[in-house]
């Protein structure tokens, strides 16, 4: 497996807070079953802004310390960046990082509104042979509301990562209702922990694998884990399947317009 969206580099953004924060991350990765793990810092105009070529040192810095530790597992560069207007620039200067260096790129949203830009944002990219991955779409309370805004987008050539936690329930019942939909109707392609901190997620990656296995079956669940991730790491197509329209039963319509 490759965990696809992690804060496991130190000192850069609101993820480990020390190296050895970092080593203790990568340890509960492997012990929950990872072989790769892609460091998506944030990436954030003003706040989070660490460039590639100073993370470019950490990685490997990070590499070094583990193989000599004996510590076999790959580690692989990119950003979460903070969708904006200048995403595509910020990019094209190396302020920020695609995945591995390659076509695909992890971007994320303001978690309340959407942006009244979104969908020129994802058209510059797409122009520029970038291909958009969403993270979390399920914990969005927009997208909560108005999940076809995800079927929309996937038309739109963009793909999804939903986070383990959310099927747990660790951002809330909302999101655990509309990640179980994405999961029903093959609307989610990649997942990731988004670790911040240890003893969270890792320790739960088991529990969350049963209930997404349960949900989409096990030859789905090794596309999600591992098939999918390959291949955006080596740069090469994914086919998606055709999602279908989200359906709410009236209690869960109930649910996603609570204000809490």
């Amino acid at each position: 497996m490759i965990d696809f969206h992690t804060h496991i580099i130190p000192n850069i953004d609101d993820g480990s807070r020390s190296i050895e924060e970092t080593f203790n991350l990568i340890q509960e990765a492997k012990e929950a079953g990872f072989e790769g793990i892609i460091l998506t810092s944030h990436y954030i105009e003003n706040y989070y802004e660490t460039g590639a070529r100073e993370r470019d040192i950490w990685v490997k810095a990070i590499r070094d310390s583990l193989r000599t530790k004996g510590i076999n597992i790959n580690l692989y560069i990119a950003n979460e960046i903070y969708l904006s207007e200048n995403t595509l620039d910020i990019l094209i200067e190396r302020k920020a990082s695609t995945i591995n260096n390659g076509s695909y790129v992890l971007f994320e949203m303001p978690l309340n509104i959407q942006p009244i830009n979104l969908y020129e944002v994802i058209y510059s990219l797409q122009q520029n042979k970038i291909i958009p991955i969403l993270a979390h779409p399920e914990r969005y309370t927009f997208v909560q509301k108005n999940p076809k805004l995800i079927n929309d987008l996937i038309e739109r050539g963009v793909l999804m990562q939903a986070n383990y936690g959310s099927i747990l329930g660790q951002y809330g019942e909302k999101s655990k209702i509309i990640v179980r939909k994405f999961f029903e109707n093959d609307m989610i392609h990649f997942l990731g922990s988004d670790v911040h901190r240890q003893n969270t997620v890792y320790k739960n990656i088991q529990d969350a694998l049963e209930k997404i296995m349960y949900i989409v079956g096990k030859k789905r669940l090794e596309e999600l884990t591992t098939t999918n991730p390959k291949l955006v790491l080596d740069n090469k197509r994914i086919n998606i399947p055709e999602p279908q329209e989200i359906k709410l039963d009236f209690k869960e319509k109930m649910i996603m317009h609570l204000k809490r």
